[in-house]
């Protein structure tokens, strides 16, 4: 499906706005290493609009994202050809990730996940392109982010600094708000009931030898039956019997019936909520010269609780889930 400013949260930066933007993202990226509390500053100096059209889509959203257009993507080196690390520490796109994610809550890490980085490299590399994870360039389907986690990501934001080669890769986003509509009342209960187990995700066991560890079991839809959450991925979430497995399998085409396709041009960011759209990529091929497809992802947290706080080992890095699980 096309996507139109009628559908979905759209914000379009000015000349005037991406000039102070940029300043502001570069300050805020060198503060969030140095002192971290002074990006309170850099946000409250945001344009006003997209602050707070921004704030509006954290509060409800029925579509699930939101885009901001036109973006200063600042001096680029090549795109990285390996896993891991990061060039772009104190760039100005990492600023905008700093602003966006600390705007909507708190700029968040995983230290299971590419060992804690807050800024994370999504772009292919030889070898694995058949990897479920952003170093593929195969299709990769709907999901939320982190579905096994019990501090899941509140939001997530794409910056794209280069488009692939054919200008054909997609991020793909699906509201369940906007399929639910689409599910029968029998797939809806059997997707409330906590009979699902998710795999941890790729990105969480590199280096890791044997199966994959699973999530304890959840439901896949909460929350108000007019407006649920969901928790799900398409490559991980497994049912323990026929009848959820069928209505995984509606609630598949039924987020298939609603997607939206979003081709990110360098200078725009889509932010998803993780809660209500689910988002996956369709595929592309890599030629590894340096000019492949790369974005930027980052999370945000909306809370994050106290004691969780107190067992980080790095500001803003959540725990091991080896030293969590069995306590959320």
């Amino acid at each position: 499906m096309a996507i139109t400013s009628e559908m979905v949260h759209e914000y379009t930066v000015d000349d005037d706005e991406r000039t102070v933007l940029a300043e502001l993202a570069e300050s805020a990226a060198v503060q969030l290493y140095a002192k971290p509390e002074a990006v309170v500053d850099q946000i409250l100096e945001m344009p006003a609009e997209l602050r707070h059209r921004l704030l509006a889509f954290a509060d409800d959203s029925p579509s699930g994202f939101f885009l901001i257009r036109g973006l200063e993507t600042g001096s680029l080196p090549e795109t990285p050809t390996t896993h891991g690390g990061t060039v772009l520490t104190t760039h100005v796109t990492t600023g905008f990730m700093v602003l966006v994610a600390e705007l909507l809550g708190s700029l968040t890490g995983y230290a299971d996940e590419k060992g804690g980085d807050l800024v994370h490299e999504v772009h292919p590399v030889r070898g694995e392109e058949q990897r479920i994870e952003n170093t593929g360039s195969v299709a990769f389907d709907f999901h939320t982010e982190n579905v096994h986690h019990p501090l899941r990501p509140d939001f997530l934001a794409l910056l794209c600094l280069r488009q692939d080669h054919d200008k054909v890769a997609a991020t793909r986003v699906a509201s369940i708000r906007e399929a639910v509509s689409y599910l029968s009342p029998e797939h809806l209960q059997a997707l409330r009931e906590p009979a699902f187990d998710s795999l941890y995700p790729t990105s969480f066991t590199r280096g890791s030898s044997g199966q994959r560890p699973v999530s304890p079991s959840h439901p896949v839809l909460f929350g108000n039956e007019e407006k649920p959450f969901m928790r799900f991925n398409s490559h991980n979430t497994k049912a323990r019997d026929a009848v959820g497995r069928a209505a995984l399998q509606a609630l598949t085409e039924a987020l298939e019936h609603v997607s939206r396709d979003v081709v990110l041009n360098p200078g725009e960011m889509v932010i998803v909520d993780n809660h209500i759209a689910a988002h996956g990529r369709s595929a592309f091929v890599a030629r590894y010269d340096g000019k492949d497809r790369w974005l930027r992802r980052c999370y945000s947290l909306r809370s994050t609780p106290r004691w969780t706080e107190a067992m980080m080992d790095r500001p803003r890095v959540l725990p091991s889930l080896s030293g969590i699980r069995g306590v959320l």
